[in-house]
């Protein structure tokens, strides 16, 4: 009884909790649904001595009040002490539109607190009250179709068996997986079949095409994402030009140096210098380190944004509201993660390339840029701290997080990725806080309710030690919701007139650690790294015998 008693108490505030998230509220069946989506199992009705969802919630008149419309039972939250202000701010939210007009944007521009009369010269007009995918979520989605095309009505299975958890849609803050397509409209392609609704990657679409133009292209292999061999500034003598051998200069050494190896595979012409040349005998026989392997350099940060600019925006990571991370709304910038993300996954997922940037142990200290698995994606990491024998601590540079992964999940970055800017934006709540001194945790608890898988309007007010103070706005709701209004009124925060410098980023701001400020990040370039003969020659070397061995992509 005891156990019963425990599993009702939890019930009740998960079914609170989804209720007040729905402002229409939820007919049964959409409890039932909502419930194992969010909990990956249905409801315990035999468990607790139920025959339906409808009995269950009749036991709840503290929780749930039943309603009917049109004949149709509907189930609405009653909202307690600790839920009422969630409950308000849901009640305030529009139902048929989600895109803010230009009349929405001048208002909210106009609204927030100034320091003066003046207001920007111009803004941007955002859809900000549309639900986003995570990049992660996204790249998993276009993981899972990248192979072969796959029927909507497999998708949940599939998603199950490919990634371990079901796909849980809702809880971005999609009604349903339609809407979900919707927003991916510019890489999933839905095709009505005999079978059904069939999804379709676009790139696989584009990539069938091409292969049908082409019959003597290979079927069975996705193009490579990045050339056999690199040729900025790497290996300036090697290209690779519609298949045919190019000539090539050697290098303007003694003759015996003069050599030139042709791998048949790649098409390649890599310049070979034997190591044991005189001059070079010094160097020890140590574990070799890739040419193109990232050594002591920094990712760059995105170029600062433009005082009072209106900027759609996504909370990544929130540790308080005076600490977190975000995403800058783009379709060009999303873009370009997940390719990164992908090509990542591509290059490292081969052995001999993967094998090839393993870390040493003498690279693996504070401060070093490399990448790391997790979940079979790799992401672009800083080494905060080495833990012990089998474990670091890294910092995610795009995304804002720290996390301790294993070791040997590490491995050198290549130069070619070092060229997209660190995407996580370090940022403070402008003008606010704490009443106590220290953020709350109901404070940190309705902050992150608040940004939420939501795309957002942010508008910026300055920068102090690298990161940005911004207002967060929500303009999905019938009235503007400003963030540090919602703090203030709920009694966890007091508005001031300028910005305090956040004493979590004063502890800790690994962004400002390790991530160099962008100086017109448009018109940089990343240089090559300047090459020794010795290296070249290991690597040319070691290059040709992995090619023709594995015939591998690296």
């Amino acid at each position: 009884a005891s156990q019963q008693a425990q599993l009702m108490e939890v019930l009740k505030k998960e079914v609170r909790a989804m209720l007040i998230a729905a402002k229409a509220g939820l007919t049964p069946e959409q409890l039932e649904e909502q419930y194992m989506a969010m909990v990956c199992k249905p409801l315990p009705l035999h468990d607790l001595g139920f025959q339906s969802t409808l009995e269950l919630v009749t036991q709840m008149p503290e929780v749930v009040r039943i309603c009917s419309k049109n004949g149709t039972v509907i189930l609405k939250a009653i909202a307690d002490d600790s839920t009422k202000g969630i409950a308000k701010l849901v009640a305030n939210q529009k139902v048929k539109t989600r895109k803010v007009s230009k009349k929405t944007a001048t208002k909210a521009i106009a609204t927030f607190p100034t320091k003066n009369s003046r207001n920007p010269q111009s803004f941007q007009t955002l859809s900000a009250g549309t639900p986003v995918l995570p990049a992660v979520v996204k790249a998993e989605l276009q993981d899972l179709l990248s192979s072969s095309p796959l029927l909507l009505t497999d998708l949940d299975k599939a998603f199950l068996r490919r990634f371990g958890r079901a796909f849980q849609y809702r809880q971005y803050g999609f009604l349903s997986m339609f809407e979900v397509l919707r927003s991916m409209a510019d890489s999933i392609v839905i095709e009505q079949t005999k079978a059904g609704s069939l999804l379709v990657l676009r790139k696989y679409l584009e990539n069938t095409i091409e292969q049908q133009e082409t019959p003597q292209a290979s079927a069975a292999e996705m193009p490579p994402l990045e050339p056999i061999c690199e040729t900025e500034g790497l290996y300036q003598a090697a290209h690779l030009l519609d298949s045919e051998p190019v000539q090539t200069q050697a290098v303007d050494l003694d003759d015996h140096l003069k050599q030139v190896v042709h791998d048949e595979t790649s098409e390649c012409h890599l310049p070979l210098i034997p190591l044991q040349h005189q001059g070079f005998e010094q160097f020890p026989s140590t574990p070799e380190i890739p040419p193109d392997a990232v050594q002591g350099r920094r990712l760059c940060s995105l170029p600062p944004l433009k005082r009072r600019c209106l900027v759609g925006v996504i909370v990544e990571f929130i540790v308080s509201p005076s600490q977190f991370y975000i995403h800058i709304c783009s379709t060009e910038a999303s873009n370009k993660l997940q390719d990164l993300m992908f090509e990542m996954r591509h290059v490292y997922s081969h052995k001999v390339a993967s094998d090839k940037y393993i870390m040493p142990e003498s690279a693996v200290r504070p401060g070093q840029l490399c990448c790391a698995m997790v979940s079979t994606w790799w992401y672009r990491v800083i080494i905060h701290r080495v833990i012990n024998d089998q474990e670091v601590e890294v910092f995610y540079a795009d995304y804002g997080h720290l996390q301790i992964v294993q070791r040997s999940s590490l491995r050198f970055l290549k130069w070619h990725y070092l060229k997209l800017p660190a995407q996580a934006i370090p940022c403070s709540l402008a003008w606010v806080k704490p009443v106590e001194g220290t953020w709350s945790s109901a404070a940190i608890l309705l902050f992150k309710h608040l940004c939420r898988f939501k795309e957002l309007v942010g508008i910026v007010d300055e920068y102090v030690d690298g990161v940005l103070y911004l207002f967060l706005c929500d303009t999905s709701t019938k009235e503007d919701v400003y963030f540090h209004s919602v703090l203030r009124d709920m009694g966890y925060a007091d508005v001031c007139g300028g910005n305090i410098p956040s004493q979590e980023f004063e502890e800790l701001n690994p962004s400002a650690l390790y991530v160099q400020p962008s100086v017109k990040q448009g018109n940089a370039e990343v240089e090559e790294p300047d090459l020794c003969l010795q290296q070249e020659s290991r690597d040319a070397d070691s290059e040709t015998a992995t090619l023709k061995q594995d015939g591998a992509e690296l």
